[in-house]
């Protein structure tokens, strides 16, 4: 029997991911006991752990009609770290018999910069979106091998969140101003104070028109028609053969008015507020369905993040119909995190008081516990299994 467990009353992974400060890790100990007697010892000649993440999309996936010369599922693993030898027999045997072992260890998430532009490479979250059109999964692989057996590999999921864009951080609170003008008549100015949200969170938008001050013949003869603000997520998927990129406007995230009204040589200014699409996670009966063990516990169908195989984007998209000038439209990419505002404000102290206790953590070559193996001919072997052999039988010991 093989299991893996995380440190007592703490989840096993330590740290937040994309914070590097907080040295994200995976901190555990595995444990091997008999599977077939509790006190029938068990062969092993050597047992080591890594942590794999595993992506996977198929675009066509949530289609209701199946096109069979689309790209099939794609699949992508690849090693987090290094793999970690927790146990190795002595030179010259074969194996060792025990009944119990349990071996420490630490995986530290790596961090790193992209060399292109020295952007900070943060390790792509568990996420699932919908008809599984693309999924990011991480998993503990313990690889063990018995004497002469070949090498069973054991599978434990770990959820993996991304903590880099929540909406507290002060580098979102600056203003994100985009301008766009299509024919040089009318320029439309679209300002969002902050540019990362969480579910149910408030966007304000602010819509300016500015009307070319060299050419007023032409611009009072613009008229506002209709002005509509919408948030768009886009998908895209990296096939070998391309990019298959798929966009959607997020049902509740659109606001639509109707201006109807000339544009004055001050121009136009107005402000909307949206709010952050959530997703019904209750079922049909009002009930939390139970979580998987893959995949964090999130109000929304998705976040802005970036695998191997494909990348989630948001972007606030402000389109105004214009008679006398062409339309204008401007598109604002923005962060979305798993969190709420009040579940960030949360996050702040304990990432603070993270990083704090990170500080003493050698990232290079961590600190691990000893091992402990209870071989077969060691001494009160039986004591450390709960066992003791009263006139040659086994018994439960009962103190």
């Amino acid at each position: 029997m093989v299991r893996v467990v995380g440190p007592p009353n703490s989840h096993i992974l330590l740290g937040y991911p994309g914070i590097p400060a907080t040295v994200p890790r995976v901190v555990g100990k595995v444990e091997i006991r008999p599977s077939s007697g509790v006190s029938a010892p068990v062969a092993v000649s050597y047992v080591s752990i890594g942590l794999y993440r595993k992506e996977s999309i198929h675009p066509y996936a949530d289609s209701v009609i199946r096109n069979h010369l689309a790209a099939p599922r794609r699949d992508y693993v690849d090693l987090v770290g290094k793999e970690m030898c927790l146990y190795h027999c002595p030179t010259g045997k074969l194996h060792e018999e025990v009944y119990a072992m349990d071996l420490p260890f630490v995986i530290v998430i790596p961090y790193s910069k992209d060399p292109r532009d020295n952007s900070p490479i943060v390790p792509s979250p568990s996420i699932q979106l919908p008809g599984r059109t693309a999924e990011t999964v991480y998993e503990l692989i313990v690889s063990v091998k018995q004497s002469h057996s070949e090498i069973k590999k054991y599978t434990f999921p770990i959820p993996v969140q991304r903590f880099d864009n929540l909406s507290t951080f002060r580098m979102y609170h600056s203003p994100l101003v985009t301008e766009h003008s299509s024919d040089h008549i009318v320029t439309l100015r679209s300002t969002i104070p902050k540019w990362s949200f969480g579910p149910d969170d408030p966007i304000d938008v602010e819509v300016k028109l500015i009307p070319n001050p060299d050419w007023p013949s032409k611009t009072k003869k613009v008229n506002i028609q209709k002005i509509s603000i919408s948030i768009v997520e886009t998908i895209t998927y990296h096939h070998g053969d391309g990019e298959i990129a798929k966009s959607r406007n997020l049902p509740g995230g659109i606001r639509k008015e109707a201006i109807s009204q000339s544009l004055s040589p001050e121009g136009f200014s107005r402000s909307w507020r949206l709010f952050m699409p959530t997703k019904d996670v209750k079922d049909s009966d009002g009930c939390l369905p139970p979580t998987k063990p893959h995949f964090p516990f999130t109000e929304v169908s998705g976040f802005s993040t970036k695998a191997k195989l494909f990348k989630v984007e948001y972007f606030v998209v402000v389109k105004v119909s214009l008679s006398g000038a062409k339309d204008v439209t401007t598109k604002s990419k923005v962060q979305v995190t798993a969190f709420d505002i009040a579940m960030c404000h949360a996050e702040m102290h304990a990432i603070e008081a993270a990083a704090k206790e990170a500080t003493i953590i050698n990232q290079h070559n961590p600190w691990v516990p000893a091992p402990t193996i209870i071989r077969k001919d060691d001494q009160n072997a039986y004591s450390y299994l709960g066992i003791s052999s009263v006139g040659g039988v086994r018994k439960l010991l009962i103190e």
